[in-house]
């Protein structure tokens, strides 16, 4: 069951050089998931980056995620990769990736993708974004008394993403989210670990 705190990198936030430091940071605090998210630099680069998390998120029993990539999902046998509706569909990544990879779908704020993304084997449905977002504010927003509503027709892991903060937090969870994703509420924080832990007691 995907549950917890969802933490994804961004190339401003986790460069190159210190990356692996802040990603285990985020584990250490508790986040379940990361995912490499790298819209910068070449693909040679990001491979090695990516094996790197890859060997950092088995040390601590979590799973990596890549945003995007198909091909680099595969190149370094990652745990899964998440997919926007512009990206590669998600019976390709299954084919590719195998029957156990965990495969995400942006849906934004459409019942329609989800319940397509649900059919097609998708592993979890992403919404959002739910508040005001810095890392994609020109995006659909999505409202609780939707998620409400899409808690009560899709039967898989959802997540929630966009603007979400520790205080706003709870009433996403309260209505059905298994997952909240962040990227500057976790890798724009001070001290990233303590950040993730007060996020991840949200679960307990």
């Amino acid at each position: 069951m995907l549950r917890g705190l969802y933490a994804i990198t961004d190339s401003q936030l986790t460069p190159a050089h210190n990356i692996e430091q802040k990603v285990e940071s985020a584990l250490k605090g508790g986040a379940q998931l990361i995912q490499y998210r790298d819209k910068t630099n070449p693909f040679d680069q990001k491979e090695v980056i990516a094996h790197k998390l890859q060997d950092l998120c088995r040390q601590y029993h979590r799973k990596l995620i890549i945003n995007d990539d198909l091909k680099l999902a595969h190149a370094i046998n990652a745990d899964g990769v998440h997919l926007g509706q512009e990206d590669a569909s998600i019976n390709e990544a299954r084919e590719l990736l195998g029957p156990n990879a965990i495969i995400g779908a942006t849906c934004h704020d459409s019942l329609f993708l989800a319940r397509k993304a649900v059919t097609d084997g998708a592993s979890y449905v992403a919404f959002g974004r739910f508040y005001c977002s810095t890392t994609k504010p020109g995006a659909p927003s999505c409202s609780i008394e939707f998620l409400k509503e899409a808690r009560q027709s899709i039967n898989i892991p959802i997540v929630a993403i966009g603007g979400i903060t520790l205080k706003n937090a709870p009433a996403i969870l309260s209505e059905g989210a298994d997952m909240i994703a962040m990227v500057h509420g976790v890798f724009g924080t001070k001290n990233i670990e303590f950040q993730s832990q007060k996020l991840s007691r949200l679960f307990n």
